[in-house]
């Protein structure tokens, strides 16, 4: 894997079949998605159950598979492949027809014939699609695009797209209000500036009826992260986990939290956010979410400490119900996140109506309600874990989908980055600031390492190795370095060697994904001008940001934000990718690259018309 880095990294993206007619001397970044071979895991991330709860389909991630798994006889029956990476399912009421997003910067939505196994067609979605969500007569799929930033529906008799529905940012997950008319959409990231007051992720609310976005719900100060969303069986509630960024945790003395917030569907409102961590114990990571059938139990998996919380819905909501009224509103309009909300983040809200089940297994990001059983998908391990409620809720079985693989070290690296078993108190995880795939969460925070005038924004890690120094100001010499000095300071424990270089492997071997912004897959025309605009003298930018990193490696006094009038240094970020990576500076003082252009060194930038500007964004996004 290291000559692979070494030989082949740098050299594809040196001299990689670039196509610029007006700068052959140019690196066409699009031609830059970096391919290594397949890892031989299964790394399920789906689960749905047969309406008769005999069989359970799951979507292995990394194996480009659905698997068919006999309940009673505990093993897989069948192996499904399709064209990419399976993100999500969907079941019809029947059981017959089950619908697999498959993700890829152009997604398909496979139609697998439950009964054969068969793919009997399927349908063209967005930048990788996710979260499939029939409606309840069955005729329309609603699919969060991801990068797209939207939602799609497709009309299922027809086999067609029907509309598609701009939300938030990065949605992940959904789920229909119980009579149809609303779908909820969970938005993994925030996308305003970082360095507000109030900065928070929100639920999207898109009517089904109109197919029209009327809210955006924002979570509470420092929400980020969102993950999975359910809704309450009388239809009243709906859960979504997330965690808890530093506007929130780190004036309560923590670094990060961990939280489940209830949403009031009635009202459309922030109903309560509940602290799933303990006071000596925290639940990092949380991850999928459902509520039981009878109502009684709302479930969530814990990624980062490898467990399970069973939590007694109406329990809690006679807690949160109870809790004293702020006063305080949200804001209604369409696009809104901002405003003062207050929460109680009680450590003490749980205590005796919460049982934690420890699992026998890595990561569990998936979950399944069948009856008095559930069944948990560990992505890390390939594995089943059963909690039987009927029999004893304090314990769990696991069962391995398949002999385990050794696993090799960018697999392991990975694991360790969203493993929380390594901090202290298993507050938190690498992923807890970076996201599961290592990129940004969109928030500011104020690490021990960092200057003490403000926070900074939390940097994607793909190419760190590629670009010492590290860290904003370059504090770090090299990405090595900052790795075993951050599980040091984040996870409060003394790095391991053999830890800290899986999580090295790992990082090096990072993709690139294409942007959403490419057309069919080459640059627009509009970002063909902007890149000659950005390659020019009169403007400049290659000066600083230069191929094929986009970045010339030093520190520049960059004014920006809250540090308008300080001489630090900050090193030229690379642009790679830097359609993901919002909001922009050392402080997140900019929200969109427009923002940038617009704000940042405005004597250069006043020479460039209004369409100019457009074309040098849209270069941008396309990197």
């Amino acid at each position: 894997m290291k000559r692979i880095l070494s030989n082949l990294l740098l050299g594809v993206l040196l001299v990689s079949g670039l196509n610029y007619t007006a700068h052959p001397d140019k690196v066409s970044i699009h031609n830059l998605i970096l391919s290594y071979p397949g890892l031989p895991y299964l790394s399920p991330s789906s689960i749905v159950a047969s309406p008769d709860g005999k069989r359970l389909y799951i979507a292995c991630t990394t194996a480009n598979q659905v698997v068919i798994y006999d309940v009673a006889q505990r093993e897989i029956l069948r192996r499904i492949d399709v064209p990419a990476s399976p993100s999500g399912l969907a079941l019809s009421a029947d059981g017959q027809e089950l619908y697999a997003t498959c993700s890829a910067p152009k997604s398909r939505i496979c139609i697998i014939a439950t009964a054969t196994g068969k793919l009997i067609g399927s349908l063209v979605s967005g930048h990788t699609a996710m979260a499939p969500v029939l409606s309840q007569d069955g005729r329309i799929l609603y699919v969060c695009n991801r990068f797209n930033n939207a939602i799609e529906a497709f009309d299922l008799q027809d086999r067609r797209p029907l509309t598609r529905v701009l939300v938030d940012r990065e949605p992940v997950a959904a789920v229909l209000s119980r009579d149809g008319t609303l779908l909820f959409v969970a938005n993994h990231i925030q996308s305003g500036r970082a360095d507000q007051e109030y900065v928070a992720a929100t639920v999207s609310v898109i009517d089904t009826v109109s197919r029209k976005l009327i809210k955006n719900i924002p979570l509470a100060n420092g929400s980020s992260l969102l993950r999975g969303i359910c809704v309450s069986p009388n239809g009243k509630y709906v859960g979504v986990t997330h965690a808890l960024g530093p506007n929130s945790a780190q004036s309560s003395g923590r670094l990060s939290g961990n939280a489940l917030c209830l949403i009031d569907v009635a009202q459309l409102k922030l109903l309560a956010t509940v602290l799933l961590d303990e006071k000596d114990r925290g639940a990092a990571n949380p991850w999928a979410v459902a509520w039981s059938p009878d109502g009684k139990l709302i479930c969530v998996t814990h990624a980062g400490t490898d467990e399970i919380s069973l939590i007694n819905a109406p329990a809690l909501l006679a807690r949160t119900c109870a809790l004293p009224d702020k006063g305080n509103t949200l804001p209604t309009a369409v696009g809104s996140n901002a405003g003062p909300v207050e929460v109680s983040y009680d450590l003490d809200l749980l205590t005796q109506i919460r049982t934690r089940v420890k699992l026998h297994g890595k990561g569990p990001r998936c979950l399944a309600v069948v009856g008095k059983k559930l069944f948990i998908g560990n992505y890390f391990t390939d594995s089943l874990s059963i909690v039987d409620l009927a029999l004893d809720a304090r314990r769990s079985a696991t069962i391995q989908l398949e002999s385990p693989l050794d696993i090799v070290a960018r697999r392991k690296g990975e694991m360790y980055f969203n493993d929380a078993t390594l901090c202290y108190q298993g507050r938190q995880s690498c992923a807890s600031c970076h996201s599961s795939d290592a990129r940004v969460d969109g928030m500011n925070w104020d690490l021990r390492n960092a200057s003490p005038e403000s926070a900074r924004n939390v940097k994607s890690l793909l190419f760190c190795f590629q670009t010492p120094a590290v860290m904003s100001t370059g504090i770090r010499s090299d990405a090595s370095g900052a790795i075993r000095t951050q599980i040091r300071e984040a996870l409060f424990t003394e790095p391991q060697e053999q830890v800290a270089s899986a999580i090295d492997e790992y990082i090096k071997t990072l993709q690139v994904i294409a942007s959403p912004h490419l057309f069919h897959n080459r640059l627009s025309s509009a970002a063909r001008r902007g890149q000659d605009l950005f390659f020019s003298d009169s403007v400049g930018c290659a000066r600083c940001h230069r191929p094929p990193l986009f970045t010339d490696l030093r520190l520049h006094a960059i004014a920006s934000g809250k540090l308008e009038q300080s001489t630090e240094q900050f090193l030229t970020p690379a642009l790679i990718e830097a359609w993901r990576t919002a909001p922009y500076f050392h402080d997140g003082s900019a929200a969109t690259l427009r923002d940038v252009v617009l704000t940042h060194n405005p004597e250069k930038h006043a020479q460039l018309t209004r369409n100019q500007v457009e074309d040098l964004v849209e270069f941008l996004l396309a990197l």
